[in-house]
């Protein structure tokens, strides 16, 4: 090989080494998923990094390009059985909704934080339209009473909530459910419930209080498989005066998230399942990827 075909040669090899992984960046889109890191007591841990977590699209792993803590503003509704079945436990929830607004209303982030109240007794009820403003949805919650002779309509709250946000454009949904056992009046099967809510990009947790006895099909598919596909907690407790101290830790849950942001090849097809873990045991990883309405 001639000289000048050796010095054509590496310029070549040159110019691609220089070339590709500006064409692989500009083929790459970045994704954003809020996640929630627990140590082993169901604390939030800091000053987390890229290394702290795997992402993947349908098992393959993604480089995870930065770490932030999510200061993105929440819209979040609250879903409160007060159904017949929940009379024993209104003083309660008239602690705990408080202790979570309050909680949410003191973000460290200092971003403002929508929550909207919606009560579920004989037919999804608006209580407190979304606000900032702690008092006015603290003084909502206290409006909170059973209805006598009344049933729950969880699956119908969650169906006509999760429309509202999709119409709403919500851009960090969160949909917080506080049920008891009591009867589920919605006649819905849980497909038509899982629809709307994965199309609407919400967190999905769920606070069951009282003895478990409910035995719709339908709604404990819809409470299990909607809070694992959307990164949410299900939580139960047995007793109300409990509901307090748990309604805090959601809330605190929630204010110390993560917005974690990972690079992804082009596609037209999109991945059918995004899961955020830990990189390291010793922690619970949760996450929500958030809802993409166009490509940057």
């Amino acid at each position: 090989m001639t000289r000048g075909r050796v010095s054509a040669a590496a310029f070549l090899l040159l110019v691609c080494a220089v070339v590709a992984p500006v064409l692989l960046n500009a083929q790459a889109v970045q994704r954003s998923i809020y996640a929630s890191a627990l140590d082993q007591n169901g604390a939030p841990v800091a000053d987390l990094g890229p290394s702290d977590f795997v992402v993947r699209e349908d098992k393959v792993a993604r480089e995870i390009l930065k770490v932030a803590p999510a200061s993105d503003p929440m819209q979040i509704v609250l879903l409160v059985d007060n159904s017949q079945a929940a009379d024993p436990f209104i003083p309660d929830y008239r602690e705990g909704i408080p202790a979570f607004i309050s909680t949410i209303a003191a973000d460290e982030t200092g971003a403002r934080h929508e929550i909207s109240i919606v009560t579920l007794a004989e037919r999804p009820t608006l209580n407190t339209d979304y606000t900032t403003d702690a008092d006015r949805l603290i003084k909502g919650a206290q409006r909170i009473f059973s209805i006598s002779a009344s049933g729950n309509y969880l699956l119908d709250g969650i169906i006509e909530t999760s429309k509202a946000i999709t119409k709403r454009g919500s851009t960090r949904p969160v949909i917080v459910a506080i049920t008891t056992e009591g009867p589920e009046m919605s006649d819905r099967v849980y497909q038509s419930v899982l629809e709307p809510l994965r199309a609407s990009g919400a967190t999905f947790h769920v606070l069951i209080v009282g003895t478990p006895r409910n035995n719709n099909h339908d709604r404990a598919v819809v409470l299990d498989m909607g809070t694992k596909d959307s990164g949410g907690r299900y939580d139960t407790i047995m007793t109300s005066n409990a509901l307090a101290a748990r309604m805090k830790q959601i809330a605190t849950d929630l204010t110390h998230q993560y917005r974690v942001t990972y690079a992804r090849p082009d596609s037209l097809i999109p991945p059918e399942h995004v899961t955020i873990g830990p990189a390291k045991p010793g922690l619970t990883v949760r996450g929500t990827p958030m809802k993409v309405v166009r490509d940057r």
